[in-house]
């Protein structure tokens, strides 16, 4: 079995759930609340475990009990946590997150501006049995890193764009798959129109696509913008839908399905955790994913 490994940021998350988004200063009340591993790159890599993948995640926290919350929930979800690197005096990435009744989410984090750092500790080479990597946008250089070791080896290197990446623009570059989201295609291109955005890509040697939730995923086809719709489910919780997403697209395409297969899976995944609350906590299994695409799940 291929072993994918995730780059980026983990973070410990707090998720309320509550009837409404509060409209002003004063006192409210959830009716559900987890406490959960969170962060782009880690939702993947637990979406990853769940769907039957070897993983591994490389990152850096904090020495304190945030950090030691993260790694002890990664790995109790069969993530190999040996690539994160723990550095006294610095704090761990936290979110306190809102989920209103249509799973619609309000996020605030903090991640010390000190964190992930450099990349002189991370291997010089992939280990043989890697299928494929990917990488976020909130540790850009360890992403670039992989990416051009992924290059070097002729795997997969999956980018979840959900932010322009500002600080190391050539992991557009480096990347084979780049998956914005729409807010992520518009801070790039400055373009609302998801088609007209992915168009104004195309001289790039990447495969690109945009996720749109609801509205499906538009991608790259050859000299054309491909569309393949989202499966229609009652949404709960979207919180670490994109991130379960990205994770299930990168194994996918390490099991070696072509992009639009590895789509119509990743999708599946990703419909599948809306119907839960608990942000990565709703990340389905392997069983659940293949059981609700052979019950003859269509896309909306």
């Amino acid at each position: 079995m291929a072993r994918i490994l995730c780059v980026g940021i983990a973070t410990l998350d707090q998720v309320f759930a509550v009837e409404a988004m509060p409209q002003r200063a004063e006192k409210y009340r959830a009716h559900d609340l987890a406490v959960t591993t969170g962060g782009t790159a880690a939702n993947a890599a637990v979406a990853i475990a769940r769907l039957g993948g070897k993983v591994g995640f490389f990152g850096a926290l904090g020495e304190d009990r945030p950090g030691d919350e993260i790694i002890a929930g990664l790995e109790r979800e069969g993530v190999d946590c040996a690539g994160v690197r723990r550095i006294a005096g610095r704090k761990s990435p936290l979110s306190a997150i809102l989920v209103d009744r249509a799973g619609e989410r309000v996020v605030i984090s903090y991640s010390d501006p000190e964190l992930p750092g450099s990349t002189a500790a991370l291997p010089r080479s992939l280990p043989a049995d890697v299928g494929a990597v990917l990488g976020d946008t909130r540790w850009q250089a360890g992403s670039a890193h992989f990416f051009r070791l992924a290059r070097e080896t002729g795997v997969p290197a999956v980018l979840d764009g959900d932010r322009a990446p500002r600080e190391h623009p050539e992991v557009l570059e480096l990347a084979t798959h780049v998956a914005f989201s729409a807010q992520g295609l518009r801070d790039l291109t400055g373009s609302d129109d998801c088609r007209a955005g992915l168009e104004s890509l195309s001289r790039s040697a990447a495969w690109f696509a945009v996720t749109t939730g609801a509205g499906g995923v538009f991608f790259r086809d050859g000299d054309i913008v491909a569309h393949e719709p989202a499966f229609t489910v009652e949404a709960v919780d979207t919180l670490g839908a994109g991130d379960t997403w990205h994770g299930a697209f990168a194994l996918a395409l390490a099991e070696g399905r072509g992009e639009r297969a590895a789509i119509r899976f990743a999708s599946a995944a990703a419909a599948l955790k809306c119907t839960r609350f608990g942000g990565r906590d709703g990340a389905p299994s392997r069983a659940e994913v293949d059981v609700f695409l052979a019950a003859g799940a269509r896309p909306a």
